[in-house]
């Protein structure tokens, strides 16, 4: 048999509970809180590389290197490329000249576009080409190994090869932008 109990015997039991049990979600809340920014705490470590005398810097998901005055960004740090053995020119016989480019993949243009031109002017500017034995768009202006001329095609075959004032990267679609920049490790002096 049950105790009687008065309405407001029930009351204050029934309020006493609810206190408990909002204290230990407070307290749980608070544990918690303090439980994650303990374990990020330690993580905040900045990921460098230093590679033939320079440093790169990951920021924002890229690798940000200052060579001289200038800064570049790239997808990949050297340790992650492979160094291609080619007898390219340097990156001073670009400075202030057009620079054509052709590629099979965004991802390379924008490793060329951002760091010859849009980052550091080192290129007068960069425009899009298309070289004699391909068709494009009428629209597209055809080059030849007269001018500097990138050219960035998908293959079974890793290469980077310089013809005349052409270059040519060759690799697999996912691994263009990687080779590209290969390319510009090596143009730069750093690979």
């Amino acid at each position: 048999m049950r105790k009687i109990i008065s309405k407001k015997t029930e009351g204050k039991k029934n309020r006493i509970k609810q206190i408990i049990v909002g204290v230990l979600l407070v307290f749980i809340m608070v544990l918690s809180t303090v439980g994650y920014s303990l374990n990020s705490w330690g993580k905040e470590e900045t990921k460098r590389v230093l590679y033939n005398g320079v440093e790169f810097i990951l920021e924002n998901d890229l690798w940000n290197a200052k060579i001289g005055n200038f800064n570049f960004l790239f997808l990949y740090n050297p340790t992650e490329t492979e160094k291609i053995d080619s007898e390219l020119k340097y990156v001073n016989e670009y400075s202030n000249l057009p620079l054509y480019i052709y590629s099979e993949d965004s991802d390379a243009t924008m490793e060329v576009y951002k760091n010859l031109f849009y980052y550091n002017n080192i290129v007068e500017r960069i425009q899009e080409a298309c070289p004699l034995n391909e068709s494009c768009s009428s629209e597209i202006p055809v080059k030849n190994c007269t001018n500097n001329f990138i050219i960035i095609k998908e293959s079974e075959k890793r290469e980077i090869k310089q013809e005349e004032n052409c270059v040519f990267i060759f690799d697999k679609k996912e691994e263009l932008a990687r080779t590209t920049d290969s390319f510009l490790f090596n143009i730069l002096g750093i690979q």
